[in-house]
């Protein structure tokens, strides 16, 4: 094919679509508005999963560059009641349908897999206009667009992807949509040579993922390779009781949060008090459950930019599945990109919106009036959700 791609973020989604083209023999070109594939830590672990994750992966043709960055133990899991009770523990039963690896590491093995030159770092987009047809009056016809960058600088493509996540720059040429707070934010901190210093609050977490759900409020953490725990509190609270809270005041934020943990088992408040890292409040926010578009020439999205929605364990397997299925619609119809598109985005709705669902349920059985034990009984099969 003689048309030019250009990919917008170079997330998880959008080096997946790079690399399952590379791999087609197709070539594509990111623009990031990061400086540096290092400007930022990456996040902690992500279970990927067989069926979506992994399945792209093998498209990529990277399965096994992830095997060995598989953290050995850490999908076991185990579910606290307040006061530090174990009420299940599961361990890594070692079968490889959902193991841990770093975001980070992740992201490593896509980048290096994709040709030198693939990616322009710093090229933060500012404005995206369609060029339309000269030859009809359908300005949209013929699917060619011109990107405007922060530097002054331009860019036409005739496919314009957005991978760009919540905030979506590409998102308006196809939809109203904006991502709105579902009223749960995440508090991220950081404990590190956790089995030394913080051996109480390691014991408690154990080897994966420990979850301490009560009803409107949770500490969640994960053990990462290196001796660290990564802890994510949850609290459903308004917007307006997190802007109450001067989060440049790191000792006076974590006393704040730890506050709604008051009575809380000493090992489990110390995930919070005893952070090394200042606490970060991610604000939860998402699209619609059914978001969908009607098709507008020669543009599209993928991953947070098409289907925003609340922490399930699927946002990073969807991203990717999406760059991977995006990439083998545009090979398999080479010649006519409006006809993958088509393809891509039907199926994409369908498996978004039953996700997005679920996404619901499961921030439910993590916050809602039956935690902890509606989260034991999903871990355990007596309750359970569409996906």
């Amino acid at each position: 094919m003689s048309n030019s791609i250009t990919i917008i973020g170079a997330g998880l989604g959008g080096l997946t679509l790079a690399r399952v083209l590379h791999v087609h023999g197709i070539p594509s070109k990111i623009y990031e508005a990061e400086p540096s594939a290092e400007a930022r830590t990456q996040g902690g672990q992500l279970d990927i999963h067989e069926h979506n994750g992994q399945a792209a992966l093998d498209a990529a043709g990277l399965i096994d560059e992830f095997r060995a960055i598989i953290h050995e133990g850490g999908a076991a899991s185990r579910v606290l009641d307040q006061h530090a009770a174990v009420l299940l523990d599961e361990p890594d039963d070692g079968t490889g349908a959902r193991p841990e690896v770093l975001r980070g590491d992740l992201r490593r093995i896509l980048l290096e897999s994709l040709p030198d030159g693939t990616i322009e770092w710093g090229r933060k987009v500012d404005s995206v206009r369609s060029l339309g047809s000269r030859n009809t009056a359908d300005e949209r016809a013929d699917g060619r667009h011109e990107l405007t960058f922060a530097d002054g600088s331009t860019v036409t493509t005739d496919l314009l992807v957005g991978a760009d996540g919540a905030w979506s720059k590409i998102r308006p040429l196809l939809s109203d949509a904006k991502p709105e707070y579902v009223g749960t934010t995440f508090i991220e901190t950081y404990l590190y040579d956790v089995d030394e210093k913080h051996s109480a609050a390691a014991e408690a977490v154990g080897g994966g993922a420990m979850y301490a759900p009560a009803p409107g409020k949770a500490i969640a953490a994960h053990r990462e390779a290196g001796d660290i725990v990564h802890t994510y509190v949850q609290l459903n609270r308004t917007a307006e009781w997190f802007a109450g809270i001067d989060f440049t005041d790191a000792a006076a934020a974590t006393a704040r949060v730890a506050a709604e943990f008051d009575g809380w088992a000493t090992e489990l408040t110390a995930l919070i008090t005893d952070g090394e890292t200042a606490p970060i409040p991610r604000a939860i926010h998402a699209l619609p459950d059914e978001h969908r578009w009607d098709r507008v020439p020669g543009v599209t999205l993928l991953g947070d930019a098409a289907h925003l929605m609340a922490p399930s364990g699927e946002g990073a397997n969807l991203a990717m599945f999406d760059g991977a299925e995006l990439g083998r619609a545009i090979a398999a119809h080479p010649d006519d990109i409006e006809a993958a598109l088509s393809g891509y985005e039907e199926a994409m709705f369908v498996r978004s919106a039953s996700e997005a669902a679920d996404s619901h349920v499961i921030l439910d059985l993590c916050l809602g009036e039956g935690a902890p034990y509606s989260l034991v009984d999903f871990f355990t099969g007596a309750a359970s959700v569409s996906g």
